[in-house]
Protein backbone atom coordinates (compact mmCIF):
# COMPACT_ATOMS: atom_id res chain seq x y z
CA UNK A 1 0.00 0.00 0.00
CA UNK A 2 3.00 2.39 0.73
CA UNK A 3 3.88 1.56 -2.96
CA UNK A 4 0.67 2.82 -4.18
CA UNK A 5 0.70 5.73 -2.56
CA UNK A 6 4.50 6.46 -3.83
CA UNK A 7 3.21 5.91 -7.18
CA UNK A 8 0.15 8.18 -6.63
CA UNK A 9 2.14 10.82 -5.10
CA UNK A 10 4.42 10.90 -8.38
CA UNK A 11 1.77 11.17 -10.78
CA UNK A 12 0.47 13.95 -8.35
CA UNK A 13 3.68 15.46 -9.05
CA UNK A 14 3.87 14.96 -12.56
CA UNK A 15 0.21 16.70 -12.95
CA UNK A 16 1.80 19.74 -10.75
CA UNK A 17 4.41 19.80 -12.96
CA UNK A 18 1.95 20.34 -16.16
CA UNK A 19 -0.53 22.48 -14.52
CA UNK A 20 2.76 25.00 -14.06
CA UNK A 21 2.94 24.63 -17.99
CA UNK A 22 -0.71 25.11 -18.77
CA UNK A 23 -0.75 28.28 -16.49
CA UNK A 24 2.40 29.66 -17.67
CA UNK A 25 2.17 33.58 -18.02
CA UNK A 26 3.72 36.45 -20.20
CA UNK A 27 2.73 35.66 -22.93
CA UNK A 28 1.62 37.77 -25.82
CA UNK A 29 -2.27 37.92 -26.38
CA UNK A 30 -2.60 38.10 -30.18
CA UNK A 31 -5.55 39.44 -31.90
CA UNK A 32 -6.97 38.49 -35.27
CA UNK A 33 -6.87 42.16 -36.17
CA UNK A 34 -2.80 42.52 -34.94
CA UNK A 35 -2.19 39.17 -36.56
CA UNK A 36 -3.58 40.53 -40.80
CA UNK A 37 -1.58 43.71 -40.05
CA UNK A 38 1.88 42.49 -39.02
CA UNK A 39 1.16 40.01 -41.57
CA UNK A 40 0.67 42.69 -44.21
CA UNK A 41 3.44 44.67 -43.06
CA UNK A 42 6.45 41.87 -43.21
CA UNK A 43 4.66 39.39 -45.29
CA UNK A 44 7.46 38.90 -48.54
CA UNK A 45 5.36 38.03 -50.65
CA UNK A 46 3.66 41.27 -50.03
CA UNK A 47 6.70 42.95 -50.48
CA UNK A 48 7.58 41.52 -53.25
CA UNK A 49 4.45 41.97 -55.31
CA UNK A 50 4.39 45.81 -53.98
CA UNK A 51 7.85 46.30 -55.87
CA UNK A 52 6.28 44.84 -59.17
CA UNK A 53 3.58 47.45 -58.77
CA UNK A 54 5.67 50.65 -58.48
CA UNK A 55 7.33 49.32 -61.29
CA UNK A 56 4.50 49.08 -63.81
CA UNK A 57 3.39 52.10 -61.98
CA UNK A 58 6.89 53.69 -63.31
CA UNK A 59 6.59 52.44 -67.14
CA UNK A 60 2.96 53.83 -67.42
CA UNK A 61 3.93 57.49 -68.56
CA UNK A 62 3.83 59.22 -72.03
CA UNK A 63 7.92 59.06 -72.81
CA UNK A 64 7.69 55.01 -72.31
CA UNK A 65 4.56 55.07 -74.70
CA UNK A 66 6.95 57.19 -77.38
CA UNK A 67 4.66 60.48 -77.05
CA UNK A 68 7.24 62.76 -76.18
CA UNK A 69 10.03 64.16 -78.16
CA UNK A 70 13.46 62.80 -77.94
CA UNK A 71 16.64 65.28 -77.13
CA UNK A 72 20.15 63.65 -77.54
CA UNK A 73 23.70 65.49 -77.03
CA UNK A 74 26.75 64.61 -78.65
CA UNK A 75 30.57 65.63 -78.26
CA UNK A 76 33.73 64.54 -80.37
CA UNK A 77 36.87 65.23 -80.29
CA UNK A 78 39.68 63.95 -81.91
CA UNK A 79 42.68 63.74 -84.14
CA UNK A 80 45.90 62.06 -85.65
CA UNK A 81 49.83 62.40 -86.58
CA UNK A 82 50.99 61.28 -89.24
CA UNK A 83 53.81 60.88 -91.79
CA UNK A 84 52.86 62.14 -95.42
CA UNK A 85 54.78 61.36 -98.75
CA UNK A 86 52.71 63.34 -101.67
CA UNK A 87 54.08 62.79 -105.29
CA UNK A 88 52.98 65.35 -107.89
CA UNK A 89 51.86 64.96 -110.93
CA UNK A 90 54.91 66.60 -112.23
CA UNK A 91 56.86 64.31 -110.09
CA UNK A 92 57.93 65.91 -107.85
CA UNK A 93 58.08 63.95 -104.42
CA UNK A 94 57.37 65.91 -100.80
CA UNK A 95 57.80 64.02 -97.83
CA UNK A 96 55.91 66.16 -94.60
CA UNK A 97 56.70 64.46 -91.05
CA UNK A 98 54.59 64.46 -87.79
CA UNK A 99 51.96 66.19 -89.80
CA UNK A 100 48.62 66.68 -87.18
CA UNK A 101 44.96 66.89 -87.86
CA UNK A 102 42.67 67.54 -85.62
CA UNK A 103 38.74 67.54 -85.49
CA UNK A 104 36.12 68.27 -82.92
CA UNK A 105 32.50 68.60 -83.01
CA UNK A 106 29.21 68.73 -80.65
CA UNK A 107 25.97 69.42 -80.98
CA UNK A 108 21.95 68.64 -79.87
CA UNK A 109 19.06 66.27 -82.01
CA UNK A 110 15.96 66.73 -81.95
CA UNK A 111 13.62 63.75 -82.95
CA UNK A 112 9.83 63.48 -82.23
CA UNK A 113 7.38 60.83 -83.89
CA UNK A 114 4.29 63.19 -84.53
CA UNK A 115 2.30 60.21 -86.11
CA UNK A 116 2.46 56.17 -86.10
CA UNK A 117 -0.38 54.58 -86.73
CA UNK A 118 -1.73 55.48 -83.02
CA UNK A 119 0.56 53.21 -82.08
CA UNK A 120 1.55 55.30 -79.28
CA UNK A 121 -1.49 55.98 -77.86
CA UNK A 122 -2.60 52.53 -77.73
CA UNK A 123 0.70 51.67 -75.88
CA UNK A 124 0.23 54.23 -73.43
CA UNK A 125 -3.26 52.88 -72.65
CA UNK A 126 -1.71 49.32 -72.91
CA UNK A 127 0.76 50.63 -69.79
CA UNK A 128 -1.74 51.84 -67.89
CA UNK A 129 -3.46 48.75 -68.01
CA UNK A 130 -0.60 46.63 -67.05
CA UNK A 131 -0.16 49.27 -64.24
CA UNK A 132 -4.26 48.23 -63.24
CA UNK A 133 -2.84 44.32 -63.19
CA UNK A 134 -0.54 45.09 -61.28
CA UNK A 135 -2.54 46.11 -58.85
CA UNK A 136 -4.94 43.63 -59.17
CA UNK A 137 -2.28 40.91 -58.84
CA UNK A 138 -0.69 42.77 -55.59
CA UNK A 139 -4.84 42.37 -54.22
CA UNK A 140 -5.30 39.28 -54.79
CA UNK A 141 -1.92 38.17 -52.89
CA UNK A 142 -2.61 40.63 -50.13
CA UNK A 143 -6.38 38.61 -50.04
CA UNK A 144 -4.18 35.27 -50.35
CA UNK A 145 -1.77 36.42 -47.34
CA UNK A 146 -4.86 37.57 -44.85
CA UNK A 147 -6.78 34.07 -45.66
CA UNK A 148 -3.76 32.23 -44.59
CA UNK A 149 -3.29 34.60 -41.48
CA UNK A 150 -6.90 33.97 -40.60
CA UNK A 151 -6.84 30.39 -41.16
CA UNK A 152 -3.71 29.97 -39.22
CA UNK A 153 -4.65 31.94 -36.40
CA UNK A 154 -7.99 29.69 -36.28
CA UNK A 155 -6.01 26.63 -36.55
CA UNK A 156 -4.03 27.97 -33.72
CA UNK A 157 -7.11 29.18 -31.62
CA UNK A 158 -8.62 25.50 -32.19
CA UNK A 159 -5.64 23.66 -30.55
CA UNK A 160 -5.72 26.13 -28.04
CA UNK A 161 -9.26 25.06 -26.72
CA UNK A 162 -8.23 21.10 -27.36
CA UNK A 163 -5.49 21.29 -25.12
CA UNK A 164 -7.61 23.19 -22.56
CA UNK A 165 -10.09 20.23 -23.28
CA UNK A 166 -7.55 17.51 -22.92
CA UNK A 167 -6.45 19.15 -19.93
CA UNK A 168 -10.12 18.97 -18.47
CA UNK A 169 -9.78 14.84 -19.28
CA UNK A 170 -6.73 14.36 -17.34
CA UNK A 171 -7.94 16.51 -14.33
CA UNK A 172 -11.05 13.99 -14.69
CA UNK A 173 -8.84 11.40 -14.82
CA UNK A 174 -6.34 12.43 -12.07
CA UNK A 175 -9.46 12.78 -9.66
CA UNK A 176 -10.48 9.16 -11.18
CA UNK A 177 -6.95 7.90 -9.80
CA UNK A 178 -7.15 9.42 -6.48
CA UNK A 179 -10.71 8.08 -5.95
CA UNK A 180 -9.48 4.41 -6.97
CA UNK A 181 -6.38 4.98 -4.41
CA UNK A 182 -8.27 6.28 -1.69
CA UNK A 183 -10.94 3.45 -1.99
CA UNK A 184 -7.58 0.56 -2.00
CA UNK A 185 -6.89 2.60 1.22
CA UNK A 186 -10.23 2.21 3.22
CA UNK A 187 -10.29 -1.67 1.84
CA UNK A 188 -13.62 -0.65 -0.39
CA UNK A 189 -11.69 -0.95 -3.87
CA UNK A 190 -8.90 -3.33 -5.88
CA UNK A 191 -5.85 -3.13 -7.12
CA UNK A 192 -7.26 -3.75 -10.32
CA UNK A 193 -9.17 -0.58 -10.77
CA UNK A 194 -6.47 1.43 -9.45
CA UNK A 195 -3.83 0.29 -12.59
CA UNK A 196 -6.97 0.51 -15.26
CA UNK A 197 -6.80 4.58 -13.60
CA UNK A 198 -3.54 4.78 -13.99
CA UNK A 199 -3.63 3.51 -17.36
CA UNK A 200 -6.19 5.94 -18.73
CA UNK A 201 -4.17 9.01 -16.91
CA UNK A 202 -1.15 8.22 -18.36
CA UNK A 203 -2.88 7.71 -21.73
CA UNK A 204 -5.34 10.58 -21.34
CA UNK A 205 -0.96 12.44 -20.38
CA UNK A 206 0.09 11.54 -23.34
CA UNK A 207 -2.63 12.82 -25.33
CA UNK A 208 -2.54 15.98 -23.99
CA UNK A 209 1.21 16.52 -24.77
CA UNK A 210 0.64 15.31 -28.54
CA UNK A 211 -2.23 18.24 -28.51
CA UNK A 212 0.32 20.71 -27.04
CA UNK A 213 3.21 19.73 -29.61
CA UNK A 214 0.46 20.49 -32.41
CA UNK A 215 -0.87 23.89 -30.89
CA UNK A 216 3.19 24.50 -31.05
CA UNK A 217 3.35 23.70 -34.51
CA UNK A 218 0.44 25.72 -35.08
CA UNK A 219 1.58 29.02 -33.62
CA UNK A 220 4.87 28.68 -35.43
CA UNK A 221 3.06 28.44 -39.01
CA UNK A 222 1.11 31.68 -38.10
CA UNK A 223 4.21 33.04 -37.32
CA UNK A 224 6.07 32.03 -40.47
CA UNK A 225 3.18 33.42 -42.39
CA UNK A 226 3.57 36.76 -40.36
CA UNK A 227 6.85 36.92 -41.50
CA UNK A 228 8.24 37.39 -37.68
CA UNK A 229 10.39 35.21 -35.15
CA UNK A 230 9.40 31.37 -35.23
CA UNK A 231 10.14 31.12 -31.55
CA UNK A 232 7.58 34.09 -30.62
CA UNK A 233 5.21 32.18 -27.86
CA UNK A 234 1.53 34.06 -27.80
CA UNK A 235 -2.12 33.04 -27.02
CA UNK A 236 -5.06 33.80 -29.27
CA UNK A 237 -8.58 34.98 -28.08
CA UNK A 238 -10.95 32.40 -27.19
CA UNK A 239 -13.84 33.12 -29.00
CA UNK A 240 -14.74 32.27 -32.84
CA UNK A 241 -16.62 34.35 -34.11
CA UNK A 242 -18.93 33.28 -37.58
CA UNK A 243 -20.94 35.06 -40.10
CA UNK A 244 -23.60 33.24 -40.06
CA UNK A 245 -25.93 35.74 -43.05
CA UNK A 246 -23.80 35.14 -45.99
CA UNK A 247 -26.33 35.20 -48.75
CA UNK A 248 -25.21 33.00 -52.33
CA UNK A 249 -26.98 35.77 -54.60
CA UNK A 250 -24.81 38.89 -52.50
CA UNK A 251 -21.96 36.83 -52.98
CA UNK A 252 -22.07 36.16 -56.53
CA UNK A 253 -22.64 39.29 -57.22
CA UNK A 254 -19.63 40.45 -55.60
CA UNK A 255 -17.46 37.86 -57.03
CA UNK A 256 -18.24 39.38 -60.45
CA UNK A 257 -16.85 43.12 -59.28
CA UNK A 258 -14.74 41.98 -56.84
CA UNK A 259 -12.65 38.40 -57.21
CA UNK A 260 -8.99 39.50 -58.44
CA UNK A 261 -8.72 36.19 -60.69
CA UNK A 262 -11.79 37.80 -62.75
CA UNK A 263 -10.57 41.27 -63.06
CA UNK A 264 -6.93 39.35 -63.61
CA UNK A 265 -8.84 37.57 -66.68
CA UNK A 266 -10.59 40.65 -67.83
CA UNK A 267 -8.05 43.51 -68.37
CA UNK A 268 -5.73 40.82 -69.87
CA UNK A 269 -8.20 39.98 -72.50
CA UNK A 270 -8.75 44.12 -72.49
CA UNK A 271 -4.55 44.15 -73.15
CA UNK A 272 -4.57 40.91 -75.89
CA UNK A 273 -7.56 43.90 -77.70
CA UNK A 274 -4.97 46.95 -77.55
CA UNK A 275 -2.33 44.43 -78.88
CA UNK A 276 -4.17 43.60 -82.31
CA UNK A 277 -5.17 47.34 -82.09
CA UNK A 278 -0.93 48.12 -81.45
CA UNK A 279 0.01 45.59 -84.72
CA UNK A 280 -3.29 47.17 -86.96
CA UNK A 281 -1.06 50.30 -86.34
CA UNK A 282 1.92 49.41 -88.41
CA UNK A 283 0.21 49.50 -91.88
CA UNK A 284 0.31 53.10 -91.54
CA UNK A 285 3.61 55.58 -92.01
CA UNK A 286 5.59 56.38 -89.44
CA UNK A 287 5.92 60.27 -89.57
CA UNK A 288 8.94 62.28 -87.64
CA UNK A 289 10.28 65.32 -87.35
CA UNK A 290 13.76 66.58 -86.68
CA UNK A 291 15.82 69.22 -85.60
CA UNK A 292 19.25 70.13 -83.65
CA UNK A 293 22.37 72.40 -83.62
CA UNK A 294 25.75 71.46 -84.46
CA UNK A 295 29.32 72.87 -84.28
CA UNK A 296 32.48 71.51 -86.28
CA UNK A 297 35.96 72.37 -86.53
CA UNK A 298 38.71 70.60 -88.04
CA UNK A 299 42.34 71.29 -88.87
CA UNK A 300 44.47 70.06 -91.68
CA UNK A 301 47.52 71.34 -92.44
CA UNK A 302 48.36 69.89 -95.31
CA UNK A 303 44.79 70.11 -96.89
CA UNK A 304 43.61 72.77 -99.90
CA UNK A 305 42.06 74.50 -96.54
CA UNK A 306 44.08 74.35 -93.11
CA UNK A 307 41.13 75.00 -91.15
CA UNK A 308 37.43 74.72 -91.04
CA UNK A 309 34.41 75.56 -89.16
CA UNK A 310 30.79 75.68 -89.19
CA UNK A 311 28.47 76.02 -87.16
CA UNK A 312 23.90 76.14 -87.17
CA UNK A 313 20.62 74.79 -87.00
CA UNK A 314 19.64 71.61 -89.18
CA UNK A 315 16.32 70.43 -89.18
CA UNK A 316 13.63 67.92 -91.77
CA UNK A 317 10.77 65.47 -91.88
CA UNK A 318 11.01 62.03 -92.36
CA UNK A 319 8.00 59.46 -93.06
CA UNK A 320 8.43 55.97 -93.48
CA UNK A 321 5.45 52.96 -94.45
CA UNK A 322 5.64 49.21 -94.17
CA UNK A 323 4.72 48.34 -97.97
CA UNK A 324 6.01 44.57 -97.82
CA UNK A 325 7.14 42.57 -94.82
CA UNK A 326 7.11 38.90 -96.17
CA UNK A 327 3.13 38.63 -95.32
CA UNK A 328 4.72 38.86 -91.34
CA UNK A 329 1.91 41.95 -91.07
CA UNK A 330 -0.56 39.78 -91.81
CA UNK A 331 0.33 36.58 -89.41
CA UNK A 332 0.80 39.16 -86.55
CA UNK A 333 -3.00 40.34 -86.69
CA UNK A 334 -3.92 36.84 -87.32
CA UNK A 335 -1.82 35.50 -84.02
CA UNK A 336 -3.41 38.95 -81.99
CA UNK A 337 -6.73 37.79 -82.98
CA UNK A 338 -6.11 34.32 -81.69
CA UNK A 339 -4.91 36.16 -78.22
CA UNK A 340 -7.66 37.72 -77.81
CA UNK A 341 -9.89 34.11 -78.41
CA UNK A 342 -7.48 33.05 -76.03
CA UNK A 343 -8.05 35.85 -73.76
CA UNK A 344 -11.87 35.35 -73.25
CA UNK A 345 -11.83 31.70 -73.38
CA UNK A 346 -9.48 32.32 -70.52
CA UNK A 347 -12.64 34.92 -68.72
CA UNK A 348 -15.00 32.49 -69.38
CA UNK A 349 -13.32 29.39 -67.78
CA UNK A 350 -12.17 31.48 -64.97
CA UNK A 351 -16.07 32.71 -64.32
CA UNK A 352 -16.77 28.98 -64.51
CA UNK A 353 -14.28 27.50 -62.30
CA UNK A 354 -15.02 30.60 -59.55
CA UNK A 355 -18.74 29.73 -59.70
CA UNK A 356 -18.23 25.96 -59.48
CA UNK A 357 -16.26 27.00 -56.31
CA UNK A 358 -18.39 29.76 -55.23
CA UNK A 359 -21.45 27.07 -55.18
CA UNK A 360 -19.67 24.30 -53.52
CA UNK A 361 -18.22 26.21 -50.84
CA UNK A 362 -21.39 28.12 -49.83
CA UNK A 363 -23.09 24.47 -49.83
CA UNK A 364 -20.31 23.32 -47.21
CA UNK A 365 -20.75 26.44 -45.38
CA UNK A 366 -24.27 25.67 -44.74
CA UNK A 367 -23.77 22.12 -43.69
CA UNK A 368 -21.16 23.21 -41.33
CA UNK A 369 -23.45 25.77 -39.97
CA UNK A 370 -26.22 22.88 -39.39
CA UNK A 371 -23.47 20.65 -37.66
CA UNK A 372 -22.19 23.19 -35.67
CA UNK A 373 -26.00 23.18 -34.22
CA UNK A 374 -26.05 19.65 -33.74
CA UNK A 375 -22.43 19.46 -31.87
CA UNK A 376 -22.99 22.38 -29.74
CA UNK A 377 -26.27 20.51 -28.40
CA UNK A 378 -24.25 17.49 -28.32
CA UNK A 379 -21.59 19.29 -26.24
CA UNK A 380 -24.39 20.50 -23.69
CA UNK A 381 -25.55 16.68 -23.48
CA UNK A 382 -22.04 15.20 -23.57
CA UNK A 383 -20.91 17.18 -20.59
CA UNK A 384 -24.04 17.00 -18.45
CA UNK A 385 -23.60 12.67 -18.30
CA UNK A 386 -20.13 13.33 -17.46
CA UNK A 387 -21.04 15.28 -15.00
CA UNK A 388 -24.14 13.12 -13.27
CA UNK A 389 -21.35 10.19 -14.08
CA UNK A 390 -19.08 11.13 -11.95
CA UNK A 391 -21.02 11.85 -9.02
CA UNK A 392 -22.50 8.47 -9.23
CA UNK A 393 -18.92 7.02 -9.13
CA UNK A 394 -17.73 9.10 -6.61
CA UNK A 395 -20.68 7.64 -4.73
CA UNK A 396 -19.43 3.68 -5.97
CA UNK A 397 -22.73 3.57 -7.78
CA UNK A 398 -21.23 2.67 -11.27
CA UNK A 399 -17.96 1.45 -12.87
CA UNK A 400 -14.71 2.88 -13.22
CA UNK A 401 -15.48 1.54 -17.78
CA UNK A 402 -18.59 3.70 -17.26
CA UNK A 403 -16.90 6.64 -16.30
CA UNK A 404 -14.66 6.30 -18.79
CA UNK A 405 -17.14 5.79 -21.76
CA UNK A 406 -18.30 8.96 -20.38
CA UNK A 407 -15.04 10.89 -20.32
CA UNK A 408 -14.72 9.59 -23.94
CA UNK A 409 -17.99 10.93 -25.09
CA UNK A 410 -17.03 14.48 -23.77
CA UNK A 411 -13.47 14.90 -25.10
CA UNK A 412 -14.99 13.47 -28.34
CA UNK A 413 -18.21 15.53 -28.27
CA UNK A 414 -16.36 18.83 -27.47
CA UNK A 415 -13.28 17.53 -30.26
CA UNK A 416 -16.39 17.71 -33.10
CA UNK A 417 -17.67 20.90 -31.92
CA UNK A 418 -14.53 22.82 -31.89
CA UNK A 419 -13.79 20.89 -35.73
CA UNK A 420 -17.36 22.02 -36.65
CA UNK A 421 -16.45 25.51 -35.79
CA UNK A 422 -13.37 25.70 -37.50
CA UNK A 423 -14.80 23.97 -40.81
CA UNK A 424 -17.39 26.62 -40.71
CA UNK A 425 -15.40 29.73 -39.97
CA UNK A 426 -13.11 28.26 -42.94
CA UNK A 427 -16.02 27.81 -45.42
CA UNK A 428 -17.06 31.15 -44.64
CA UNK A 429 -13.31 32.77 -44.96
CA UNK A 430 -12.73 31.07 -48.43
CA UNK A 431 -16.44 32.48 -49.39
CA UNK A 432 -15.23 36.20 -48.78
CA UNK A 433 -11.53 35.48 -50.33
CA UNK A 434 -14.09 34.19 -53.73
CA UNK A 435 -16.18 37.23 -53.41
CA UNK A 436 -13.38 39.47 -53.04
CA UNK A 437 -14.71 40.80 -49.65
CA UNK A 438 -12.50 39.57 -46.80
CA UNK A 439 -11.44 42.02 -44.50
CA UNK A 440 -8.25 43.04 -45.34
CA UNK A 441 -8.10 45.45 -42.00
Amino acid sequence: MRKIKKHSAILMLLALLLGEARLASGQEKLSLETAIATALANNYDIKLVNNDVQIAKNNANLGNAGMLPTLDGSFSDGGSRQNITRTQSNGNQQTLDGVRNTNMSYGAALGWTIFDGLQMFTNYERLKELQKLGEINAKATILTTVSNVINAYYTVLKEQQLVKAKDTALDISQLRLKIADNKLAIGRGSKLDVLAAKVDYNTDTSSYLQEINLLKNAKTTLNQVMARDLNTDFTVNETIGIDTQLNYTALAAQMEQLNPDLQNAFISKKIAELNLKQVKGQRYPVVAINSGYEFQKSTSPTGFNTQTRSNGFTYGLTASMNIFNGFLQRQNERNAKIGINSSALTLDKTKQDLTAQLISTYQSYGTNLDLLKIEKNNVDIARQNLDITLEKYRLGSISPLELREAQRNSIDAVTRYLEAQYQAKLTEISLKEISGTLNIQ
